[in-house]
């Protein structure tokens, strides 16, 4: 269990909550130009640039995926067409939470306020938190604030619409390089790594790591 009763537990939403899609639906739109580790390699730098194309300005996430798909297509040698992109962006608000996100948020709601802060749009994000079936306090998206994670303008941002310190909340995140780096940075009170298994292991930034949300309510001490 944690040492404190946290204010507010805080959430990454894409990947950690959402079932993100990105790179599977990719595949699947590439199919026909790609194949083999020239696919793998293609699906790995579109990954890489997403993370490169946050860190400067804000932009609309559009273009945060338009750029990435473009650099990574030009490394890789393929071309692209207008459709990948519209299917892509338009593909991410179906995309559903993973099945233990619901009955844990439920449960954590119920008890201590839920915040998600999220590299989406105001218009993009709400059917996925609908999704979830829970009840959230805030959802703070990098529109909003004016910065995609990880830099810190947008942790600093949630923190002063809540009016919280950093010591004070729980992050919880599937990402160290989008998320918990910079909780650390920022000195968040607990920083847990919902283990999807997306990136590899930098366990130092975690102050704790759970197969899934399930493993969060037993570390809150709600069941």
């Amino acid at each position: 269990m944690l040492a404190f009763t946290p204010k507010f537990v805080t959430f990454d939403c894409y990947g950690t909550l959402i079932h993100f899609e990105m790179s599977a639906l990719t595949r699947r739109l590439f199919a026909d130009r790609l194949g083999g580790e020239r696919m793998e390699v293609f699906i790995a730098d579109f990954s890489a640039y997403r993370l490169d194309e946050v860190l400067g300005a804000w932009k609309p996430y559009r273009e945060v995926i338009g750029n990435a798909l473009r650099r990574a297509a030009e490394r890789s040698g393929v071309a692209t067409r207008k459709e990948d992109l519209t299917a892509l962006y338009t593909a991410i608000p179906t995309w559903k939470p993973h099945p233990d996100v619901p009955p844990a948020l439920r449960l954590i709601a119920g008890k201590i306020p839920l915040v998600g802060l999220t590299n989406s749009m105001d218009d993009l994000i709400p059917p996925s938190i609908a999704a979830m079936g829970a009840p959230f306090h805030r959802v703070i998206t990098a529109e909003e604030a004016g910065a995609y994670k990880p830099r810190m303008q947008a942790f600093t941002y949630m923190l002063d619409a809540l009016g919280v310190g950093p010591e004070e909340v729980v992050h919880c995140s599937s990402s160290f390089r989008y998320d918990l780096m910079t909780a650390r940075d920022l000195r968040f009170g607990a920083r847990v790594l919902v283990n999807r298994g997306h990136e590899p292991s930098a366990s130092g930034y975690a102050t704790h790591e759970v197969a899934d949300l399930g493993g969060l309510v037993h570390l809150l001490g709600l069941r």
